[in-house]
């Protein structure tokens, strides 16, 4: 190599030169290690996972440990394992009987409910309809919880719209009969176990739709055509 074109090469300017202030340098440092930038995106969430809710749980996991004093109210921040042996009463074991019988029909209802309508929107909804599935799907989202409870307690009271609606219909007695029952029902349909089941399978059958629409989506067509051969 000539003397010469070693020293236009030396000379000559970088292929990527380094931007000037402060901005420059932190996109220069962005875009030679992204994992820096990775780890700076990532940072916020990870902490507010971290700390607001795992921390919380540790907290409530902490709390636990500790006792009510029965006659001020007060927290006892002593290490006891009182709070656990509480659960074993009968009143309490009837409470989680109940949740749990609750929680497994609620979602067994909403596995039966949410498939033919995930079905749909995977394999035949287009366009439009396809906006207006998720339009529907996702408008019970946009209010609150608690809205949507005291909407349905308002529905399901006997001077709701349903028992209304049903004794236009003649069919009241069709509901007094089943309120008349020992465990579904109850005073009013409102308070029962009936009611209940209804409410929870409203606020969360969207969560159990969509997951589902979108895994049947990841499935090619032909082999849903082969396995109706099998």
């Amino acid at each position: 190599m000539s003397l010469d074109a070693a020293m236009m090469r030396a000379t000559a300017p970088a292929i990527l030169p380094g931007s000037g202030g402060l901005r420059g340098a932190l996109s220069d440092l962005f875009w030679r290690k992204p994992k820096v930038l990775l780890l700076l995106m990532l940072l916020p969430p990870v902490l507010w996972l971290g700390i607001v809710y795992i921390g919380s749980l540790f907290a409530l996991l902490a709390q636990s440990f500790f006792s009510i004093d029965e006659f001020s109210g007060l927290i006892n921040r002593e290490f006891t394992l009182k709070t656990y042996g509480d659960l074993f009463q009968a009143a309490n074991l009837d409470i989680i009987l109940r949740t749990v019988t609750m929680a497994a029909l609620v979602t067994l209802a909403s596995a039966v409910i949410a498939f033919p309508i995930a079905y749909y929107a995977a394999r035949y909804a287009r366009g439009r309809w396809k906006a207006l599935f998720y339009l529907g799907i996702m408008l019970p989202l946009w209010s609150s919880y608690l809205v949507k409870i005291y909407a349905w307690k308002l529905i399901l009271a006997k001077e709701g719209i349903l028992t209304w609606l049903l004794a236009k219909l003649h069919l009241l007695w069709v509901l007094d009969a089943w309120l008349s029952l020992p465990i579904v029902g109850g005073n009013s349909l409102s308070v029962s176990f009936t009611g209940t089941f209804i409410v929870f399978v409203y606020v969360w059958l969207p969560f159990m739709i969509l997951p589902v629409q979108a895994a049947l989506e990841r499935v090619p067509g032909n082999l849903v055509e082969a396995s109706s051969d099998l």
